[in-house]
């Protein structure tokens, strides 16, 4: 009360047109009453209306008659730029450094799109625990995230249905933390979730499990070429070489002579011939 920092941050938040310095303001100065004694209050508010009354009595005194109507009009752009700030924060609480980037053009009235949006959302809060570093509410990805799939397929059939659907599936894993975690915080951007396989969106350990399979599926491959007999007897009828490995197998009756199977090393034709 002796600084009177409370009346300095409302007349800021009365000339800023900003909503983000709007609301902060309103939020510090009703915390602030809140640790202000009640006759200490009183006193305030009196010296504040009394000032303001004075202020208001200055300028009409300088202002001459037309000027009425564009201090009418002024006020009510105020009234305007405090309801449009009551508006963005929408019925949830309003939280210092996480923006809601939902704008205008993302709004949709269609049911689908809607569902979408609310599934999404609830796969990104989780179980309620917010890491640090949050770029946006987690209500303003989803629709940012669902905004960007329908943009890419321009309706709702089969393709984008299944697109939702991994994103959801993948953001809910358990054992996946690391997408949601990231793209909460910035590091997977929307647009790039937007279009990832399932394969990029998978966690660690799924990803060096699918590694390793390949790489087993690999050695079994060239196993099966390893065992074969090379030679330079047979020469690759597409590419020339006489750098091949075969193979013979009993694929008829026991007085049918063996079929050979040969692949080229080189180019990797493979052909038969009995």
């Amino acid at each position: 009360t002796e600084t009177r920092i409370g009346m300095t941050v409302n007349a800021l938040r009365k000339a800023s047109q900003d909503t983000e310095v709007i609301t902060i303001s309103k939020q510090l100065i009703k915390k602030w009453k809140k640790f202000v004694p009640g006759d200490k209050q009183a006193d305030e508010d009196g010296k504040s209306s009394k000032d303001r009354s004075h202020r208001d009595g200055d300028k009409t005194d300088s202002k001459n008659g037309t000027k009425d109507g564009s201090s009418a009009s002024g006020e009510k752009r105020k009234n305007g730029s405090e309801k449009g700030s009551s508006d963005a924060s929408g019925d949830s609480e309003y939280i210092p450094g996480i923006k809601n980037n939902t704008s205008v053009s993302l709004r949709t009235s269609d049911h689908t799109r809607l569902k979408c949006r609310e599934m999404l959302a609830l796969a990104l809060k989780g179980n309620g625990d917010m890491p640090d570093g949050v770029v946006a509410l987690p209500e303003s990805i989803a629709d940012q995230i669902e905004d960007a799939v329908f943009s890419e397929f321009k309706s709702i059939q089969a393709q984008y249905k299944t697109r939702i659907r991994s994103r959801i599936y993948n953001l809910k894993d358990s054992k996946n933390p690391e997408l949601r975690i990231n793209v909460l915080t910035g590091v997977i951007t929307i647009p790039r979730l937007a279009v990832m396989s399932s394969e990029e969106m998978a966690s660690k350990d799924m990803t060096e499990l699918r590694t390793k399979f390949t790489k087993e599926s690999i050695d079994e491959h060239q196993l099966a070429i390893a065992q074969g007999t090379k030679t330079g007897l047979l020469r690759c009828g597409k590419c020339g070489k006489r750098n091949c490995t075969y193979n013979q197998l009993q694929t008829r009756s026991s007085d049918e002579p063996m079929t050979t199977f040969v692949l080229c090393n080189n180019c990797g034709n493979r052909w038969k011939f009995c």
